[in-house]
């Protein structure tokens, strides 16, 4: 729509100024043009009733409860609350209440037979970062080769949710990975980059080999790079490590001035022993 360009612009400004993430800015701006195409009509015209209807429909269309919460919640809240300044309408848009089910765990074993299943050879250096650091997967697309510090054994994650920088611990076996990685591929600015060595992989593309793998490995599990990360929390927590180190490795808000002093203590992120160290795993796939 015509009118819906202005409003674009200013939603783009208001999330830019707020420093959302390029993947929240681009889950936000492609959900308002959905809710305003399902009733033909600029979305600063519609209502409390209309988001109502518009979240009855999507439920119909067997959405996840996630997406659907991205989609109405979190984007129209921010549309209507910041960009049209509706102070009342955001807080009576509900959130879906997402059904609670246990996270897929692999076990060691499975770890290996996935990493070892990815053809690619860049694929499977991000992937078994996700799973021997427990980045999120914009956070391990996202790694550029000066966040990997060997001197102090951590890498550093920039912008990771909530816009925080955080420290995450660099097992010896995966920098020993990395190491050969990248004296095959070279990478020059971004330790995974995309076809445009100027930008990151885009994560959609681990997304895929993840899928590939799964269904090369033969696992029957539904196998994510979530999985990935609930596997190295769930390791580390079966190999006696604190539950607190755990939520700091993960980049989970803890209140406590403990977890505060363990974000910044380089010791205390690279002590325990990361999960893949347990592993015996060919570092690069088959030629």
């Amino acid at each position: 729509m015509a009118d819906l360009s202005p409003l674009r612009r200013r939603m783009i400004e208001d999330m830019t100024v707020r420093n959302l993430s390029p993947a929240t800015q681009r889950s936000y701006i492609s959900a308002v043009p959905k809710f305003s195409r399902y009733f033909g009509r600029s979305p600063e015209r519609l209502e409390l009733e209309d988001v109502r209807a518009f979240q009855v429909h999507l439920v119909s269309t067997d959405i996840s409860w996630p997406a659907l919460n991205q989609i109405i919640v979190c984007a129209l809240r921010f549309f209507y609350g910041v960009t049209l300044g509706e102070a009342l309408i955001p807080e009576r848009i509900p959130y879906a209440r997402e059904p609670r089910k246990l996270p897929v765990v692999l076990s060691a074993d499975e770890v290996v037979q996935f990493l070892e299943a990815v053809s690619s050879l860049k694929s499977r250096a991000a992937l078994t970062t996700a799973y021997a650091a427990g980045p999120r997967a914009s956070e391990v697309a996202g790694l550029r080769i000066e966040d990997i510090d060997s001197t102090r054994g951590v890498i550093q994650v920039r912008h990771g949710k909530g816009a925080k920088d955080r420290n995450v611990m660099l097992s010896s076996q995966l920098l020993g990975i990395l190491r050969t990685y990248w004296r095959l591929a070279r990478p020059r600015l971004y330790l995974f980059p995309g076809r445009d060595e100027g930008h990151p992989i885009d994560p959609t593309v681990l997304h895929a080999a993840c899928r590939s793998a799964v269904k090369a490995a033969g696992l029957t599990k539904r196998v994510t790079l979530h999985t990935l990360r609930h596997s190295f929390a769930t390791h580390l927590l079966e190999n006696g490590i604190d539950i607190r180190i755990i939520q700091v490795l993960l980049g989970h808000n803890n209140p406590s001035s403990r977890a505060r002093y363990t974000q910044v203590a380089t010791h205390t992120i690279r002590a325990p022993q990361s999960p893949l160290d347990r592993l015996s795993l060919e570092v690069t796939p088959p030629a």
